[in-house]
C-alpha cells in the first residue's frame, strides 16, 4: 500500500455499470483530497443514469452527483491512470487486464451491491448510506 502522504496523481475507481459505487468512490475522494488527484470512475457496462438513491445519499454529505453520467472502461484512457480501484471482482479482472505490462497499480476492495437490498425506501437508502460510509472509511484509511 502507498503511503497516504503522496497520493497518487490519478485514480480510477470501477465497478460494474457506474451508476452506485463506483461514482460515489470517486466524489468521496475529489472531496477528500481536491486538486491534489485526477479521480474518475467508470464501469464495465454504462448504467443508466445514476442511481437516485446514490444522489439521495451523497446529497447528505454535501456532494452533487445528480449529473453524473456513467461511462465504461472503453470511454477512458483506464491504463493512463496511476491506481485503479476496482469495487467488484468482475471489475477486478478487467483492471488487471489493463494494467498487465503497465506501471498501473491495481487493488479490490470488495464492496456489496446496494441496489439488492429490498425494504421500504427508508431501508434501502440506509443499504446505500452504509456503502457511502463503509467507502468513506476505506478512502481514509488507503489515502489519509
Amino acid at each position: 500500500m502507498a503511503d497516504p502522504a503522496s497520493p497518487p496523481a490519478s485514480v480510477l475507481f470501477a465497478c460494474n455499470m457506474n451508476r452506485v459505487r463506483s461514482p460515489m468512490a470517486a466524489a468521496l475522494l475529489q472531496r477528500r483530497l481536491g486538486g491534489r488527484v485526477f479521480v474518475d470512475s467508470c464501469g464495465l457496462s454504462e448504467g443508466e443514469g445514476i442511481d437516485p438513491f446514490v444522489v439521495a445519499a451523497m446529497a447528505e454529505v454535501g456532494v452533487d452527483l445528480s449529473d453524473q453520467a456513467p461511462k465504461t472502461f472503453g470511454a477512458l484512457a483506464a491504463d493512463s491512470f496511476d491506481l485503479i480501484v476496482s469495487l467488484t471482482p468482475e471489475a477486478h479482472e478487467r483492471a488487471l487486464a489493463i494494467a498487465r505490462g503497465r506501471a498501473v497499480e491495481v487493488e479490490l476492495w470488495p464492496t456489496a451491491d446496494p441496489t439488492t437490498e429490498g425494504g421500504s425506501r427508508a431501508q434501502r437508502l440506509d443499504a446505500y448510506r452504509r456503502i457511502r460510509d463503509d467507502i468513506n472509511r476505506r478512502i481514509a484509511a488507503r489515502f489519509g
